[in-house]
This record gives structure tokens, C-alpha cells and sequence, in this order.
């Protein structure tokens, strides 16, 4: 089989199992996530009410969790758990509850304010969802009233697209071409540097695609000692934009752990490039960009949907810089709801306390999954 062909297949084996693993897992893991939710204790006290409600949303008993609600005649259950799960196919879809806290915040006669913290898993790591919770006392019991949160419903329109699109035609097996095929896109490695960290070493850079056609890109990273051999091999995995269109930047991050730089002689590295069918459809507009320093550090701002399409899955990516433009900090986020045509859906990545001293500019950059096709 051709080297490059088998590259290609690799690579699209990786996204479509990411994909499936996101939005259709084991049924197995999902069950596992239930058998995990501590056993239901009395609803006589706000905490135990709140507890209770956490249980059965882990065990995903909508039905019985929706009945026990103090407000259930302001929504319907199909309300009810949109809001749980994402009214479009997202991660918030087939998320698991990896585990909750409960903090009672204020109890006055037979009203109390609960704040539920809610642990979500997903394939890409966890999301918290917080939620202010209503507490009320009736006859013996305490329940809970449910802050619902809606969509918003896009309205019907026409939506004009005009963006470019890349198709890529391989030589077939009947082809008489010889050895001749569509080249790999060129792409090369802008800025490279390890930084040590107290769980290990991480290297960030940043990728361009100095091609004119798309590129599905990873970069491999190698820690060499002084004797020449090699500590650890690691790949940017989810911390990179897969997919670059021409003279497109990507930031990447590579953790390495249990492992300190003073071990460190030199970094290998790898760039790898394959090219792909791509198009710069769905175009998502960042606004609002802004850091925060206090209370945590956080890279702030808005995705905005700007095509006709739903995005099912958005990853947003912070590229952070000191003073000189030297590269300081790579940070991620994925948001866990999807991006409806037009309405934007903020997002905040953290930072580290200790890096956030040493910035002085920022660049976000969003790439997407859509139903059918990867951006």
C-alpha cells in the first residue's frame, strides 16, 4: 500500500473514532457512570433533596428526577433534559456524570439556596456545570426547583455562503501515472521551546502550513538525553488544530510527564503533513476576546456561528505571549454545547497563575466538528 495512502487512512481511522467515541460510546460506559452515583439518601434536609436529584441525573432517570421536581409545571420533561443533554448532538449529548459536590449557601424556614456542581466526562476530558438550585420544603420533604436553561431557537432564514473549498483527486489503482501522485503539503515548525513545569515538561510551538493546499497535520515530539537516548515520545494529540488550510498557524502543546528538563539534552521533533479535502466553511468569528487575570486567569470570549450549519463540536485553542512575542502558554477548551447558526456561546479558557504574569498578548484560534465532515 502506498505510504501516503496509509497515512491518510490512518489519519482519517483517527478522527472517525474520535468522533464515534464522542457521540456514540460503549453503552457499557454509559452504565458504568449510573453504577458509580452514591445510593439515594432521605430528602428530609435541602442538602439530602439536592443529593438525591445529582444521583438519579448520574443514572440518567429523567423520568424520576424530572417527577420529584418542585417546578415541573413550568417546563416539560423534554425541556428538562434538552437542558441536560444538548438539544443538537454535542459532548453535553452522551455525557457521563463523573461526580458531583454540594454546598448549601443559605436555609430560612422552609426555603433554602443549594449550589449543585455537577462533573460531566467526555471523551476530551470533563466539564462542570454549576447550577443555583431552589430548595423548598413541602409536607415532611424537601424539593428541588429546576433552573432551566433553553436554547434559543434559530429563526427560519436564508444564510448566502461564498467560501473556498479544496477536493483532492488520488491516483486510482487503473491509473497509468507511474509514480506520480499529489504532493504532501509543505508545513514546518515556527517556534519550538520545552518549559518545565512541576509534573513534568512541556513542549509548545507553533505550526504553519506554508502550502497552498490544505493540510491534516501532528507533531511528534522526542526527549533526548545526554547519552543520545531517548526519555519519552509523545504526539500534540487534541492540544493542535488537526486541520490547516493554506498559510493557516497552529499552536501545540506536548505534556510529557514525570520527567524534568534538567534530564534534558535536546527535542527532537516531527511535523507531519497530510493533505486532505478541506473548505473554510464553517467560518466561526471570535468577539470579545479578552484576558482576566483576576479571580482566575482566563483567556475570555465568544464563537459565533457564522455559516447555516450546526456545529456539533467546537475546540477552541489560546495561544498566549509575553512582551518579546516569545511564546509563553497553550490552553484549550471544548465547548460542551453546539453552535447554532448566529448565536453566540462564550467560552473561557484558564491559564496557569504563574504564566499569567507573563503575558502580553493572545491569539485564539476555534476549529470544529460538524455532522458528516471535520474542519
Amino acid at each position: 500500500m502506498n505510504g501516503r495512502l496509509l497515512a491518510v487512512l490512518i489519519a482519517s481511522l483517527t478522527i472517525a473514532l474520535t468522533v464515534i467515541g464522542t457521540l456514540w460510546p460503549v453503552q457499557a460506559a454509559v452504565g458504568l457512570a449510573g453504577s458509580r452515583v452514591d445510593l439515594l439518601r432521605s430528602s428530609s434536609t435541602p442538602q439530602g433533596a439536592v443529593e438525591n436529584l445529582a444521583a438519579e441525573l448520574g443514572q440518567k432517570n429523567w423520568d424520576k428526577a424530572y417527577s420529584n421536581l418542585a417546578n415541573k409545571s413550568e417546563f416539560t420533561e423534554t425541556d428538562f433534559v434538552r437542558d441536560l443533554t444538548g438539544s443538537y448532538l454535542s459532548l453535553r449529548t452522551y455525557a457521563n456524570l463523573d461526580g458531583f459536590d454540594v454546598r448549601p449557601l443559605h436555609i430560612s424556614g422552609d426555603e433554602a439556596q443549594v449550589q449543585l456542581n455537577l462533573h460531566w466526562s467526555t471523551i476530551v476530558g470533563t466539564f462542570p456545570d454549576t447550577r443555583n438550585l431552589r430548595v423548598t420544603k413541602s409536607g415532611g420533604s424537601w424539593q428541588v426547583a429546576w433552573p432551566v436553561v433553553k436554547e434559543p431557537r434559530v429563526p427560519p432564514q436564508v444564510i448566502p455562503v461564498n467560501y473556498l473549498r479544496w477536493d483532492v483527486i488520488y491516483r486510482g489503482p487503473e491509473d497509468d501515472w507511474g509514480a506520480q501522485d499529489v504532493e504532501s503539503p509543505h508545513v514546518r515548525i515556527v517556534d519550538m521551546h520545552p518549559v518545565d513545569r512541576s509534573d513534568g515538561v512541556v513542549v509548545m510551538g507553533e505550526l504553519l502550513n506554508e502550502d497552498v493546499v490544505p493540510a491534516f497535520v501532528t507533531v511528534k515530539a522526542t526527549l533526548l538525553a545526554k547519552d543520545g537516548s531517548s526519555l519519552a515520545t509523545e504526539d500534540s494529540f487534541d492540544k493542535i488544530s488537526h486541520i490547516l488550510l493554506p498559510r493557516q498557524v497552529t499552536p501545540f502543546l506536548i505534556p510529557f510527564h514525570n520527567i524534568s528538563l534538567s534530564q534534558v539534552d535536546s527535542v527532537h521533533m516531527e511535523p507531519s503533513a497530510t493533505l486532505v479535502a478541506a473548505s473554510a466553511d464553517p467560518v466561526i468569528e471570535i468577539e470579545d476576546q479578552r484576558l482576566n487575570l483576576a479571580p482566575s486567569p482566563s483567556l475570555s470570549g465568544r464563537l459565533v456561528n457564522q455559516s447555516g450549519q450546526v456545529v456539533n463540536v467546537a475546540h477552541v485553542l489560546g495561544t498566549f505571549y509575553d512582551n518579546s512575542g516569545q511564546l509563553v502558554w497553550v490552553s484549550d477548551q471544548y465547548l460542551d454545547r453546539a453552535l447554532l447558526p448566529q448565536t453566540p456561546v462564550p467560552f473561557a479558557i484558564s491559564l496557569p497563575a504563574d504564566i499569567a504574569g507573563k503575558v502580553s498578548s493572545e491569539r485564539a484560534v476555534a476549529t470544529t466538528y460538524s455532522s458528516g465532515r471535520v474542519q
